[in-house]
């Protein structure tokens, strides 16, 4: 039933039509009713959008929505039920494969190849032997700058990970994730008129990420782009395309104003709903009243025609969010919970981290960095005992229990189980309520409970994966990659969970939203080494880019020249000052404690009720330590400013 008012979706679409056309803009993808199902599933109904050309356009909705089958109608490998999808007649569409390409042929000739007017004219150049066509082809070639183009596939293919000498080996050599990175340097590279996008960070790190970004921002043609990268969307993004509920929604702006615009959005919807529903109640009180009395009852059947043409507004509702849950570990262990010294570690006869000199708190949250192949993994497996030393020795908690999380993992998986199987192994003796219960907590209640582990999407693989993981409340948690897979939502629901845990966490992931939300301490693998990174994740940003100096560390045994940098002070002074530092933060700790036992009593109603008294004293002991709380930060930052200043 169509609703009284234009709804949010096509007011906006009809808005960006409108705009478009009275500033001719000229559209790169016109959506015109748009209709198609999958089996019983209705993932278009009569949808419409308007892409202008070199727009930048994030295409966003929950996983299962439809995106990558929008990408497939758009290519024309599939066809709609119903509406049309328009491109311009000449209009170039590039796109990555499904498949991981492979074979002999060398990355760089690879990537050329790409470009199938440059390959075929420089093909012709070699047999052509009329002077005119000669002279058109190398005239063309010119146009098209085909002798800057190695320089440039060398430079999109340095940007995805790959030096000089790994541009010349063959496809065959190298694994498939990195064969993607090598197809969408040739998507990159051939620069169609549409560039299709879909989840491109999904095979990078974060360097590979960040150099991504950094590239599309300035790229010369329309982007359609699906990710749950909020930096990505937010960095590159000029229009974003939602789709939500069978319909396409268009909206100017990135992704944080999309949200807000969304926000906005329905607060309007809501109050016109509210007001709606009063006007109704007030013409119904109206019918009921004086429908039976004669001298009323044609202005009663009037209200009664009005009610009945009046209908009902849809309120602009987010679906449901399934929530993560990571159960906090029962008796939190003394720190640290792993020390290494002088530890070397890597495979077999080769050392891929040397000298390292690390420990790990019981609440840490530590957000590793550096480029694929640099050795995170390594140290993630030294870290979780999967991996034993080289030279040196790791110090671990005797009672350490650490769950580990890895896309990888996924695979491992029973194909013909379900997540009811899989948990019930981890619950000998439990009663079936108790493992659906557990099942449910994992975000598969009812039915879903009992779906095939084939037939899941891979975003509920990956929350499997990760209840099982956490399962018995580890003390640490090392998650690789994590955000594969799941959508902007499911992100923040995983934010939520991950800062809500009480153990530590160590992260490995190129999304830069969830490290900077979650991560208290930033490590940096690089040059064979793991060290703490001076500096945020914008300075790690820049230093990624080049835009910055290599970062300073605060290694204890690993860094350069210690006597150097200490100079301004005597070792004694030195030490002495850092005692002052551990001291102010064992003072910060213990308020931190305190203030929350304390919010805590002061949270409980009952507080007030039964001892008025008391809650006040409780108001002002908290008063007074948020003060003293104060002066330990002040104290610290103090104190760590005198180090920085005798290291510097």
């Amino acid at each position: 039933m169509a609703n009284a008012t234009i709804s949010a979706a096509q007011s906006v679409n009809t808005g960006v039509a409108s705009a478009a056309k009275s500033a001719h803009v000229s559209a790169m993808l016109q959506i015109n009713d748009l209709t198609y199902r999958l089996g019983p599933r209705v993932l278009f109904d009569d949808a419409s959008a308007f892409l202008p050309e070199r727009a930048r356009i994030g295409f966003v909705g929950r996983n299962g929505a439809g995106k990558t089958t929008l990408f497939r109608l758009i290519a024309d490998e599939i066809a709609p039920e119903s509406g049309t999808l328009s491109l311009p007649s000449r209009a170039r569409l590039g796109r990555v494969e499904q498949e991981a390409p492979g074979g002999p042929q060398s990355l760089i000739s690879f990537v050329l190849d790409a470009d199938k007017e440059r390959a075929a004219l420089l093909a012709e150049a070699e047999t052509a032997t009329d002077a005119h066509r000669i002279a058109d082809i190398q005239t063309r070639l010119v146009d098209i700058e085909a002798h800057a183009a190695p320089a440039r596939a060398a430079e999109i293919l340095a940007g995805l990970g790959f030096n000089h000498e790994a541009q010349q080996r063959p496809l065959s050599e190298f694994s498939g994730g990195w064969r993607m990175r090598v197809a969408l340097a040739a998507v990159l590279f051939s620069r169609p008129d549409l560039l299709l996008l879909d989840e491109p960070t999904n095979y990078l790190d974060l360097e590979g990420t960040l150099w991504l970004v950094e590239y599309l921002r300035t790229y010369p043609a329309t982007i359609l782009v699906i990710s749950h990268d909020r930096d990505l969307l937010d960095a590159v993004a000029d229009h974003i395309l939602h789709l939500e509920r069978a319909k396409l929604t268009v909206w100017r702006g990135n992704y944080t104003s999309f949200e807000k615009q969304r926000r906005e959005q329905q607060a309007i919807q809501a109050k016109h709903i509210k007001k709606q529903d009063e006007k109704r109640k007030h013409l119904q009180s109206f019918v009921d009243r004086f429908r039976a009395k004669a001298t009323k009852a044609r202005q009663a059947q009037s209200r009664l025609k009005m009610l009945e043409k009046m209908e009902p507004m849809t309120a602009i509702v987010d679906e449901d969010v399934l929530p993560f849950n990571f159960p906090s570990p029962e008796k939190p262990l003394s720190p640290p919970i792993v020390a290494m010294d002088a530890v070397n570690a890597g495979y077999d006869e080769r050392v891929v981290l040397s000298r390292l000199s690390l420990s790990i708190s019981n609440d840490d949250r530590i957000g590793l960095l550096g480029a694929n192949g640099n050795g995170k993994s390594t140290f993630a497996k030294l870290v979780a005992g999967r991996l034993e030393a080289m030279k040196g020795e790791v110090k671990r908690s005797s009672r350490l229990d650490v769950g580990f999380f890895a896309q990888h993992q996924i695979d491992d998986l029973e194909p013909n189980g379900t997540p009811y199987s899989h948990i019930a192994r981890l619950m000998p003796g439990a009663t079936q309520a108790q493992i659906r219960a557990r099942c449910a907590r994992a975000g598969f209640s009812g039915g879903k409970a009992d779906t095939r582990v084939t037939e899941l999407s891979g975003g509920e693989k990956a929350r499997l994966l990760m209840a099982l993981a956490t399962f018995g409340g580890p003390h640490l948690i090392i998650m690789d990659e994590p955000t594969n897979h799941l959508d902007i939502d499911s992100r923040a629901a995983l934010i939520e969970a991950i800062n809500e845990y009480e153990g530590a966490i160590i992260l490995v992931s190129h999304d830069r939203y969830l490290l900077e939300a979650c991560a208290d301490r930033l490590w940096l693998v690089a040059d064979g080494s793991v060290k703490p990174f001076d500096g945020d994740m914008d300075d790690y940003v820049r230093y990624v880019l080049g835009k910055a100096e290599a970062p300073k560390s605060e290694g204890k045994r690993d860094a350069p020249a210690p006597e150097k940098r200490e100079a301004s002070l005597s070792r004694k002074d030195v030490s002495q000052l850092r005692k002052r530092i551990d001291a102010a933060e064992q003072k910060m700790h213990k308020f931190e404690d305190l203030l929350r036992r304390i919010d805590a009593m002061l949270a409980d109603p009952d507080t007030f009720s039964r001892d008025p008294a008391k809650a006040g004293e409780l108001s002002r002991q908290r008063s007074e330590l948020e003060g003293a709380l104060m002066s330990a930060e002040e104290e610290w930052l103090s104190l760590s400013g005198e180090l920085e200043a005798a290291q510097s």
